[in-house]
């Protein structure tokens, strides 16, 4: 029964059961009087709580498959095949009894971190914490000062991508996974990563965008993962995400091979 409840999750979190025919009108770069006008236009719908949608074609299964686009109403917009990531990368932490609680870093709605808390319940798991870490504000205006790589990254605009912890620990309620072993971690990483009270990982998920805080989460929470637990890099279709997962690799001379999940996520298996 627990591939199936499993399985049935995943298509739950991904909404996929519901096929969402609309999407979000997003914000467009700064740059051109067009793009005012439509951010002006957004953001005003915004303040009174509307949102704009466009109506698309029926989709396929590949956008649920492979995580494409950002849906209205799914707690997660990875897709099947990262979710199965995830699974594959728990499942071989069990195993083999690599020690160490679960994080991910940049967590939207929750999704991600809501299935590898059903992972560990549905394998009666319960001396593992899955740690929820995230700003629920956002992401953060670029510091190009510090990190050049970020220089005009929009993300930070984007209102999508502020889910409230509220939000987020409602969406662990709904599918009866908030418990003592469920922890937030809420603010910027640069604050809250540094002395997270966490004291051994073996599954460390990284969905921070931008060079910053993809920085941010490898600095403080590499370290503290156990050799043969995995990492997992969400926004590996990024440059400035990609610049700094390679830095840190080559900074800390690590060479264990980049393994591809699908079109933007990849991990790795720390062996030293």
């Amino acid at each position: 029964m627990k591939e199936e409840y499993l399985d049935l999750l995943k298509r739950v979190l991904t909404h996929s059961l519901w096929p969402e025919n609309f999407s979000y009108v997003k914000k467009k770069p700064k740059g051109s009087l067009r793009s005012f006008f439509r951010n002006l236009f957004l953001s005003l719908l915004e303040k009174r709580g509307f949102a704009l949608v466009r109506k698309n074609a029926i989709q396929s299964v590949d956008p649920f498959n492979e995580g494409r686009g950002w849906p209205l109403f799914a707690e997660t917009m990875v897709g099947f095949k990262r979710l199965d990531n995830i699974k594959y990368c728990i499942e071989e932490i069990l195993r083999n009894d690599i020690p160490g609680d679960f994080i991910e870093t940049g967590v939207w709605r929750g999704g991600a971190t809501i299935y590898m808390k059903a992972i560990l319940n549905a394998y009666d798991i319960r001396n593992r914490v899955v740690w929820v870490a995230d700003s629920f504000e956002g992401l953060p205006k670029p510091n190009p000062e510090k990190y050049p790589e970020d220089k005009g990254d929009q993300h930070y605009l984007w209102d999508e991508l502020k889910v409230s912890l509220e939000t987020v620990k409602g969406n662990f309620e709904k599918y009866k996974l908030l418990d003592d072993n469920v922890k937030f971690l809420k603010g910027w990483f640069k604050d809250t990563l540094p002395d997270a009270p966490i004291e051994k990982l073996s599954l460390l998920r990284v969905d921070g965008d931008i060079y910053e805080s993809t920085m941010d989460a490898l600095n403080s929470l590499y370290p503290k993962l156990s050799i043969g637990g995995f990492v997992i890099i969400d926004d590996f279709l990024n440059q400035s995400c990609v610049n700094a997962v390679m830095d840190y690799r080559k900074q800390y001379d690590i060479t264990d091979e980049i393994i591809k999940i699908d079109w933007t996520g990849v991990f790795w298996k720390k062996t030293k």
